[in-house]
């Protein structure tokens, strides 16, 4: 029994040790891996992105503020224009017909104000003698010179007419309200007019346009797409594993997918704060991987070599 017992000590001793050598060697195994994908890493130079094209201010969608009918198309896909330079018209009827309504409004109260001025006007000169005559009233009853009761109705009349200037001041200043209000009603109105013309956000140029005459166009839908000038830029995406080692300032070139031929060089200027998924370049959801990417980008040198949205490789140096 005790032979047994010593013998079956001695095999847990000898499994137990056989498994902690073991335990070490995976140890020694993954530790030995991390240190040559750090090394690997940090041996990297080069890191590569997918990248699209685009100007710095990025491609700008175009949408009418109101909806209607289109009359005029102004411009064509390829067309280099200027700030709020007219692109889309779409009928304005109902606006312009109101904004002539609330004109005429505006032009009618502008008259009642004047005839409210001038009602003012006489009443001031009308308090102004009466005001001399009771002056010169008081003087005569002083001297008995006035009845008591003509001395009264002079101050009567005095008193009376002061209450009328007071009233058509008051009539003044609600006549001034009144057009304030109209000339709102016109404001209103020539801005709803002015939202049923599509108009260029910026200086730039008409990437895409898809606005045919006498079309029916709903408020917000987009009907092209628009480029704003300034430089262009690569934007992409770069893995965590390097994204570390971007910084703003360093060179970079960009090529065709697949190939090694370099089309344009740049430089970064911008490296996002933050690590977010992978998709801005996935063209499915199913394409998505489990690994976070930083957005970098990069202002190229030659951007005329390039078409807007095209898809390239960006090449970026870190060394």
């Amino acid at each position: 029994m005790y032979k047994h017992t010593l013998i079956l000590s001695l095999m847990w001793l000898w499994l137990a040790a056989c498994g902690s050598e073991a335990e070490k060697s995976a140890e020694g195994q993954a530790a030995a891996t991390d240190s040559v994908g750090m090394a690997a890493a940090a041996a990297v130079r080069q890191v590569v992105g997918i990248a699209i094209v685009e100007p710095s201010a990025r491609i700008v969608r175009l949408t009418p503020e109101q909806s209607g009918y289109i009359r005029e198309v102004k411009v064509n896909i390829g067309d280099k224009v200027s700030k709020n330079q007219v692109l889309v018209v779409l009928d304005a009827e109902v606006e312009r017909a109101q904004v002539g309504q609330a004109s005429a409004k505006a032009a009618t109260q502008n008259e009642a104000i004047a005839a409210a001025r001038e009602n003012l006007r006489l009443l001031e000169v009308k308090l102004g003698k009466a005001r001399a005559d009771l002056a010169r009233n008081e003087a005569l009853f002083a001297g008995n010179a006035l009845t008591q009761q003509q001395l009264d109705d002079s101050r009567a009349l005095t008193a009376d007419l002061s209450q009328q200037l007071r009233v058509q001041e008051a009539a003044l200043r609600e006549q001034q309200r009144r057009l304030g209000e109209a000339q709102a009603d016109v404001g209103y109105f020539q801005t709803l007019a002015d939202q049923k013309v599509v108009r260029s956000p910026i200086n730039g140029a008409v990437l895409s346009l898809d606005a045919r005459v006498g079309e029916y166009l709903s408020a917000q839908t987009a009907i092209g797409e628009f480029a704003p000038e300034g430089p262009v830029m690569a934007l992409t995406e770069i893995d965590e594993m390097f994204a570390d080692r971007v910084r703003v300032g360093q060179r970079a070139f960009v090529r065709a997918q697949g190939s090694r031929e370099v089309i344009t060089t740049g430089t970064v200027v911008l490296a996002s704060p933050y690590l977010r998924k992978k998709s801005l370049f996935a063209d499915k959801a199913g394409d998505l991987e489990d690994r976070r990417v930083r957005e970098v980008r990069v202002q190229l040198d030659q951007p005329e070599k390039l078409l807007l949205g095209a898809r390239v490789e960006c090449v970026i140096e870190i060394e």
